[in-house]
């Protein structure tokens, strides 16, 4: 079973895509006609003026995409069933991490896209303010989100450019809220990120305490300056690796 076979019950609800960063991703793809992307999911970002080709493992996911989006397959990133240099780009929104075999992942995506491969990640060295109520959140990225060298590693040279969240981001990934803390304290968000499921009740003290320090004021006094910034950087990166 496919990990979003599980946690994806209301995932086209609480993952839209946020149209500033899904033009920076767009940009990325250069003039690419044909778009091969990987771990879709509910198609979030996918570009409606190319021809796309999702994959995507989870039949949950799958199911949830809407009658009108691109073509999926029931594929994972790790066998893609293409030939060599099948689409003229690839992409992969926040999913790598996702991966059994990440660099054999990569290499599929560089093996079937002629042109650029463009990846949506999270450079695990970045420690935005929530991990510090939720420190478990910094070991999760450390464990599961590959170091940005890696990426390098895998696919050759590639360009890495900081992807700031806007304070009203409506995706609602799991550092989105930078700017609104009381949404972690909702649940019913908190269902939109893995890192929640995957962590739950080990995080209910550190909730707590960010209650707390919300209601005290301690939260405003620490991070305060923050409300008056339109964007953030949390440590979301968009790699791209050219021809």
């Amino acid at each position: 079973m496919a990990l979003y076979d599980t946690i994806g019950v209301d995932y086209d609800r609480l993952r839209r895509p946020d149209p500033r960063i899904a033009r920076l991703i767009h940009a990325a793809l250069g003039g690419a006609e044909t778009v091969l992307n990987v771990g879709a999911g509910t198609g979030s970002y996918e570009p409606c003026d190319r021809k796309v080709t999702a994959v995507e493992p989870s039949s949950e996911m799958i199911a949830k995409r809407s009658s009108n989006a691109v073509p999926v397959v029931q594929a994972s990133a790790e066998a893609l069933p293409f030939g060599d240099g099948a689409f003229d780009a690839a992409m992969a929104v926040l999913t790598v991490h996702h991966w059994a075999e990440k660099a054999k992942g990569l290499r599929e995506m560089r093996r079937v896209a002629r042109g650029p491969v463009v990846i949506l990640t999270y450079d695990p060295a970045q420690r935005p303010w929530l991990t510090e109520y939720l420190p478990q959140l910094a070991a999760l990225d450390d464990a599961q989100m590959p170091q940005m060298s890696f990426y390098e590693e895998q696919l050759g040279p590639v360009s890495i450019a900081p992807v700031a969240v806007p304070h009203d981001c409506v995706d609602g990934f799991l550092y989105a809220f930078w700017r609104r803390p009381e949404v972690y304290l909702d649940a019913r968000y908190r269902k939109g990120s893995s890192s929640f499921w995957a962590l739950g009740e080990s995080l209910a003290s550190g909730l707590q305490m960010l209650e707390d320090d919300l209601t005290s004021g301690a939260w405003h006094k620490r991070y305060g300056d923050l409300c008056a910034s339109d964007t953030y950087d949390a440590g979301y990166r968009l790699v791209i690796s050219g021809r």
